[in-house]
């Protein structure tokens, strides 16, 4: 089944809060070789002004992850997980990301492209705060091609 044209202008209900951890954000930071200080150590983060350990700007990426797990459950989706290649990812920031913020995520699908047997989906989740307010919006991109389902 090919992915379905119908997806284009969907929106995803908002995912469960996120609260983000100081030691998330330290373990992100190691994985990502992100070795400023502001992402380990508190007492460096508040030196610039925040309240606590700030997160590299990838991170976003793992509330995100909430979003496109909806996305690639829809039953009528057409797009099947072992044909999906992450192609494209671009973040969009109000502000940081701080331990401490408890944040909530809603994807939209903004558009599909064919390419032959494949599909471009593109997708926007944006990230607010307890808030309300906007953090960041992610842009993901997933190559979506055909095969057994």
């Amino acid at each position: 089944m090919p992915v379905n044209p119908e997806l284009v202008g969907r929106d995803f209900p908002p995912t469960a809060t996120y609260l983000v951890g100081r030691e998330k954000v330290r373990e992100f930071a190691r994985a990502v070789f992100a070795d400023d200080p502001q992402h380990t150590d508190p007492a460096a983060a508040q030196a610039l002004g925040y309240a606590d350990v700030v997160a590299p700007p990838t991170f976003a990426i793992v509330v995100t992850d909430a979003t496109l797990q909806q996305l690639l459950s829809e039953p009528d989706s057409g797009i099947v997980l072992q044909n999906v290649l992450h192609a494209e990812q671009k973040f969009r920031y109000s502000r940081p990301i701080v331990a401490g913020d408890k944040l909530t995520a809603k994807l939209s699908v903004t558009g599909i492209r064919a390419m032959g047997a494949a599909a471009m989906v593109t997708s926007e989740s944006e990230i607010t705060d307890a808030a309300g307010a906007h953090v960041v919006t992610t842009t993901s991109v997933l190559l979506v091609g055909e095969g057994e389902a």
